[in-house]
């Protein structure tokens, strides 16, 4: 879409949100059904491809029911039962857990639509969609040192463009270069994992479960490696399996192994009637970040909130980001309604310093529980003795899906809910 932009108030808004992927275009909607004029700018043109398993579980689920999203199978969703975990000589199948506070389904689609069908309800709640619009420097007061509006170019043209607001949202990816620009850079002593996966027609596309390989073996040289991460088969019921991996950098491992090769060989380790084979690939094989546990902060800072992979929203137990990216731009979209709504400055900025402590609250004490769980499946002894022993007690592999999914009900759950809920209170929210 292309607004025309020739007077003030086509490029000026209460808000600009900067990228429309599930973070952006969540916020946006929910802005925009309040009633704030909103602004979502998106480099590329819809649908585009993201790296992304396209499994979502039910914390994600919820997330789109709460937009409105028609999710039913004739919109061209893909429902499934649960995990399908593998590991140690054992296969366990969890059917996701039964709770008030969450769906006890999940769904799978494509990223090439998934990110669009987001960014079309923003639109019909009201917000402007710029695609095509490519983000470059923010605009800043050099009083204040605020944040003011962005430049642009927009449109196959590159035409350079202003857009003005008294606040900024960062949904621009883990790049996040409108974050670097305000001087918010990586913490390094956080997670970082890489996705690498790719597409096969294969018999195996209608699975009603999610499925995740625990160990991840390299077997291409003289003596095999457990790696720090797991594999993954979704159906997406559509003739094609999404086959990948998600890989943590917690050894030296991480930067010497091109992960690319490592899919490669791992899908050639497979039943061939399943049709992991390079003939049976319907695209290359892709690669991104998955940026984790608060990976960039703070989440606010000079009229910038940071929201989904910008801030590091990623669970760092499973590699989850679109639940949590569209969690943090709901609870962003809550707290600048807020403080729009104050009658002064000052009054606003109080309110706008509360984002990141809601994420804190909300999120902190479980990914640091996550940090260490990340730290512990680095090394590979450990990951082999929790596949082989763990695998064999279904009861703890239930407590364990709940833990990596964090799905519990927050209030009236059961024992594992509680101990659960109170290790991420008790945890410090870092």
């Amino acid at each position: 879409m292309t607004e025309p932009l020739s007077d003030t108030t086509a490029n000026s808004a209460d808000v600009i949100v900067v990228g429309a992927g599930p973070a952006g275009s969540t916020t946006a909607y929910y802005l925009a059904k309040a009633g704030l004029d909103v602004l979502l700018l998106e480099k590329t043109a819809f649908p585009r491809e993201k790296v992304c398993g396209d499994g979502l579980t039910p914390r994600a689920t919820k997330q789109l029911v709460s937009m409105g999203i028609d999710i039913s199978e004739e919109a061209g969703w893909l429902r499934n039962k649960g995990l399908r975990i593998i590991g140690g000589g054992v296969r366990l199948q969890l059917d996701w857990p039964d709770l008030a506070s969450f769906p006890d389904y999940g769904l799978v689609r494509k990223r090439d639509d998934f990110d669009e069908q987001l960014a079309r309800q923003a639109q019909k709640a009201g917000a402007r969609l710029y695609e095509r619009c490519n983000v470059g420097a923010p605009i800043v007061d050099d009083r204040t040192g605020r944040i003011t509006g962005v430049e642009a170019k927009l449109g196959e043209d590159k035409t350079p463009v202003t857009f003005h607001a008294p606040l900024v949202v960062a949904a621009d990816g883990n790049s996040t270069r409108l974050s670097l620009a305000m001087g918010l850079h990586r913490r390094e002593d956080r997670p970082m994992g890489v996705a690498v996966r790719t597409y096969f027609t294969s018999p195996r596309h209608d699975d009603d479960y999610l499925e995740s390989w625990l160990e991840l073996w390299d077997r291409r040289g003289a003596q095999d490696r457990l790696l720090p991460g797991y594999g993954w088969i979704f159906g997406m019921g559509d003739g094609t399996s999404n086959v990948g991996l998600g890989v943590l950098n917690t050894t030296a491992a991480f930067k010497e192994l091109d992960w690319r090769e490592v899919l490669k060989a791992w899908c050639a380790s497979m039943p061939e009637d399943w049709g992991y084979t390079p003939e049976n690939m319907t695209g290359p094989i892709r690669g991104a970040a998955l940026p984790m546990a608060f990976n960039r902060q703070p989440h606010y800072t000079r009229g910038l909130l940071l929201v989904g992979d910008a801030g590091g929203l990623v669970n760092p137990f499973n590699g989850e980001g679109i639940a949590y990216a569209m969690e943090s731009g709901q609870i962003a979209a809550d707290v600048i309604v807020q403080a729009v709504a104050r009658a002064t400055p000052a009054q606003r900025e109080l309110a706008l310093q509360r984002y990141p402590k809601v994420l804190k609250d909300t999120y902190g004490g479980y990914y640091t529980l996550g940090r260490a769980f990340v730290k512990l499946i680095g090394n590979p002894k450990v990951m082999q003795i929790a596949a082989q022993r763990g695998l064999t007690h279904p009861l703890l592999m239930k407590f364990t899906l709940k833990m990596l999914a964090n799905l519990t009900d927050p209030t009236g759950g059961d024992a594992m809910d509680r101990i659960i809920n109170g290790l991420s209170k008790v945890a410090p929210k870092a």
